[in-house]
């Protein structure tokens, strides 16, 4: 029988909803790669801790007005999308932001997330998120660098704790 993938887009998004890392890590597969504005990541070792750091700074510093709300799932045997909305405050500099992203996934015949990509308007989000610098040089690739590499540096330094 084969996977029902748009279950496992639901399953995603729900576990991302109430802030359940360990639900969301599970749902890749082993060899999984996830790629965005931020993060370029290979493994489900390091695409699941990225999201469990995520989920743990938005529980800490902003489960107060944490909302995500997803829509538009689609899904057939090796592909999938989804549309996700994200409401939180960022935790490096407390700013609230408002960013929406279009997901696109494929899977492995066993219905786990083989290749995750977000996409998202990068200098809305920056302004958001890091105010006059983002407004300033968010559409810049100097930003987008720093963004990555300070991202990188965090998950790492966050894996490195939990291990």
């Amino acid at each position: 029988m084969p996977a029902d993938n748009a279950l496992t887009i639901r399953r995603f998004y729900d576990a991302f909803a109430a802030l359940d890392g360990d639900t969301m890590a599970a749902c890749y597969a082993e060899d999984a790669t996830f790629d965005d504005e931020a993060f370029s990541l290979r493994g489900r070792r390091e695409v699941g801790s990225m999201w469990k750091m995520l989920c743990g700074a938005t529980r800490d510093k902003g489960a107060d007005v944490w909302k995500l709300s997803y829509r538009d799932v689609q899904a057939d045997a090796t592909r999938g999308s989804a549309h996700w909305d994200a409401h939180y405050r960022f935790s490096s500099t407390g700013r609230i932001v408002d960013n929406h992203i279009d997901a696109a996934f494929t899977f492995t015949p066993e219905g786990l997330i083989a290749t995750h990509r977000d996409r998202f308007d990068f200098w809305a989000w920056s302004r958001q998120a890091l105010g006059t610098p983002g407004l300033l040089l968010g559409w810049t690739p100097m930003l987008r660098k720093k963004v990555r590499t300070t991202a990188a540096t965090n998950l790492a330094r966050w894996m490195t704790s939990k291990a």
